[in-house]
């Protein structure tokens, strides 16, 4: 994308996910990625989870949680809804902190607050590991009354003597663990939110050592890998800046080309952009923005609007269907490579199969580049993952050869660390001294009122993964074969729905309807839904609000009214007609 179309419109799915991630921790440790091992939560003595379903969403770190749990860890859950975790057999919170939606940065000063205003703190670890100066203007920040548990109940939702007893826990429990997902990031303060998990952990010390630590857990595989390899509109792989000249020459030297300086579009300034006429192509590899991304209907105008659409996946996903151009990708049995994850721990990939396309994803992306006179002459992807190393000081020490001969490497993994860095941050941090960021709590604009009486928030089930390109397309759909609307008793009855009864689901940006699940799962007032079927349209209802520093949509806040009805949408209707002629188009090129 830079050195052949010559700008920087490039962004990734971490920008509807965990972009609040990168901007939080480089903020305030000075690396955009957690700092352990998953196995690390086996020495946790107290685990926070916040907007975090492990058990559905995360499911293999969430059997090693479960197993340190039943070994006598205790249990923090900050989520508006009553996770399997709250209360599941053998396992119960300690407490549960049932936030309203929007509201996690007040919880998070109202902690950081009772841990201060209570002498909690570590002093030493503060004084010899982050910048003093700084914490003494964030100290006097967090001091205020306004930020007691007691002055922010309406906000958070949350018992003031509930959360002063959680904080304390947190504090004085021993080894103090944050796992965290996108019930933090998808918020419009969702990098305020992270840079006040991680105030919380440098200010009790839980940093640098076994069982401690931030532990976002991503939402998609190798989206760290993404984020790792500069796929942001600003950054060069490693997290470097594009307005830094120095990084800047070690790529222009190695492609051959002068690269722009200046920042490219994100993702949703692209769609805006394709709407208003001025952005006309574009190549999607990998990822369903018609399904996945905010507002659906404007996301839908906005590929048609496009004067060319290349798409390449391993399905006709829904973003497939506008496509111009549909390129086969290959799946993971069928090309070499190397996965990412959430612990920065970078996997081999082997491919056991010939790919059933004829080519492994780089083979098409290195055609496309040549088509282009972007000339790239690879033989096999390990020379791009020398072609990383030579470039970016955390991949120093990668190489195909290595990662065969110690199974898997996690990052920074140089001349200082040639086996990789299990834990970050345990001498110092990144950046230097950390840095406690001020986290003034700002309520969303989206909030209820009377037309829009409740909010909404969404999230995964275990038998689905994301927008179910893959899990629909198998027997897993037996499990899960709709997305539902859980409604708290209460508002149910208000509107007359029982259990099963379609309903309506309107915001301020569109109608959905699903079915009915009554649940005491969430709170008066919250209704919760998932996303992995497309004919579901759950990001029909959902809004362009966004994180102010990242753009990360706001998918956890969604002022709706509920009620009860009798047929599908006006979108559905269309939608399915829409799919229907897609898949007669696609049968009748098979057929050619």
């Amino acid at each position: 994308m830079r050195a052949g179309f010559g700008n920087n419109n490039i962004d990734t799915c971490a920008r509807v996910c965990h972009s609040p991630t990168g901007y939080g921790l480089k903020t305030t440790l000075g690396e955009s990625a957690g700092t352990q091992t998953f196995a690390s939560v086996a020495h946790a003595d107290v685990v926070l989870v916040m907007g975090s379903n492990p058990t559905e969403a995360h499911p293999v770190f969430g059997s090693r949680l479960k197993r340190r749990l039943r070994q006598g860890a205790k249990l923090i859950v900050i989520d508006p809804r009553g996770i399997e975790l709250v209360d599941a057999p053998h396992i119960r919170a300690d407490y549960h902190l049932p936030v309203n939606p929007g509201a996690n940065v007040a919880v998070l000063n109202a902690m950081a607050h009772v841990i201060v205003s209570e002498g909690l703190e570590d002093e030493a670890f503060i004084s010899q590991r982050c910048d003093t100066a700084q914490f003494a203007h964030w100290l006097d920040f967090i001091r205020e009354p306004r930020h007691a548990p007691e002055e922010l109940e309406t906000a958070t939702g949350v018992t003031p003597q509930v959360l002063r007893e959680a904080a304390r826990l947190y504090a004085t429990g021993g080894n103090a663990a944050i796992y965290y997902g996108l019930g933090v990031t998808e918020h419009s303060q969702g990098s305020t939110a992270v840079m006040a998990i991680a105030n919380l952990a440098m200010l009790t010390g839980n940093m640098g050592r076994e069982g401690v630590g931030v532990n976002p857990m991503r939402g998609q595989n190798n989206v760290q890998g993404s984020c790792d390899m500069g796929s942001f509109p600003h950054e060069l792989p490693g997290y470097r800046h594009l307005s830094d000249a120095a990084t800047r020459s070690l790529f222009e030297a190695e492609w051959q080309v002068e690269l722009d300086p200046e920042p490219g579009m994100r993702i949703p300034n692209m769609f805006d952009s394709a709407i208003d006429g001025d952005f006309r192509g574009l190549y999607c590899q990998g990822e369903d923005v018609a399904q996945s991304d905010p507002n659906t209907q404007h996301i839908q105008a906005a590929l048609a609007a496009l004067d060319c659409l290349v798409v390449q996946d391993i399905f006709l996903n829904e973003t497939a269907k506008f496509a111009h151009v549909f390129l086969p990708g290959s799946s993971f049995l069928e090309k070499n490579g190397t996965f990412t994850n959430a612990e920065r721990r970078i996997s081999p990939v082997r491919r056991v199969m010939p790919p059933l396309a004829g080519k492994e994803d780089w083979e098409i992306t290195q055609d496309l580049a040549n088509a282009m006179d972007c000339p790239m002459h690879y033989d096999h992807p390990s020379q791009i993952m020398d072609e990383i190393a030579r470039l970016t000081p955390t991949f120093q020490g990668v190489s195909y050869a290595r990662l065969d001969e110690l199974g898997s490497i996690q990052w920074p993994c140089n001349e200082r660390t040639p086996a990789g860095t299990p834990v970050m941050h345990v001498d110092t941090f990144v950046r230097g001294k950390g840095f406690f960021a001020l986290t003034e709590y700002v309520a969303t604009d989206e909030r209820a009122n009377r037309r829009f009486p409740l909010l909404l928030t969404t999230g995964r089930i275990l038998s689905q993964y994301n927008v179910g390109a893959q899990t629909r397309r198998t027997a897993n759909s037996n499990w899960h074969s709709q997305d539902t609307l859980e409604i708290h008793p209460h508002d149910a009855e208000e509107r007359g729905v029982v259990e099963g009864d379609w309903v309506g689901i309107e915001s301020r940006v569109g109608t959905t309807v699903l079915r009915a699940f009554i649940s005491e799962r969430v709170k008066p007032g919250v209704v919760y839904t998932t996303f992995h079927h497309p004919l579901s349209g759950a990001n029909v209802i959902t809004t362009d609000n966004s994180d102010w520093a990242t753009n990360c949509p706001e998918y956890k806040v969604t002022a709706v009214q509920v009620s009860r009805v009798t047929e599908p949408s006006a979108w559905q209707a269309r939608q399915q007609r829409f799919d229907r002629r897609q898949q007669q188009l696609l049968g009748a090129a098979t057929a050619e």
